[in-house]
């Protein structure tokens, strides 16, 4: 049974850091492309990084770029997102997510057809 377990969210003030860990199990973590997305209350769901499984690919958000970081470890099953200097609009539930095996690196919801169920980030003084 594929399974995505989002953790290290939490309160933190502004121009401080989190990172949060995407823990996968039930499937070969190395096939696969990860996202991570977030939601604000009353906003739609947006990509903020992904990682390809294989070529290297890494894409992020012009909202994040220069102060979120994607990794992963293959053989901890683990993906990581590590954010810096964030910002109260950062405030979100951040989720990972994995496309079907070889997919290519997308920060586009579409295609992503399994889900954690996310981690809230709150960044206020």
């Amino acid at each position: 049974q594929v399974q995505l377990v989002e953790s290290g969210g939490g309160l933190v003030q502004p121009g401080g850091s989190l990172r949060l860990s995407c823990a996968a199990s039930g499937f070969t973590l190395r096939y696969y492309a990860i996202g991570w997305f977030r939601q604000a209350p009353g906003k739609e769901r947006e990509g903020v990084s992904c990682i390809s499984s294989s070529d290297g690919t890494i894409y992020y958000a012009d909202s994040v770029k220069g102060r979120f970081t994607v990794s992963r470890d293959n053989v901890k099953s683990t993906v990581y997102l590590q954010m810096n200097s964030l910002k109260p609009e950062d405030t979100a539930v951040y989720y990972c997510a994995t496309q079907p095996p070889y997919y290519p690196c997308s920060i586009q919801t579409q295609n992503y057809n399994y889900w954690g169920r996310g981690t809230q980030v709150t960044v206020s003084s």
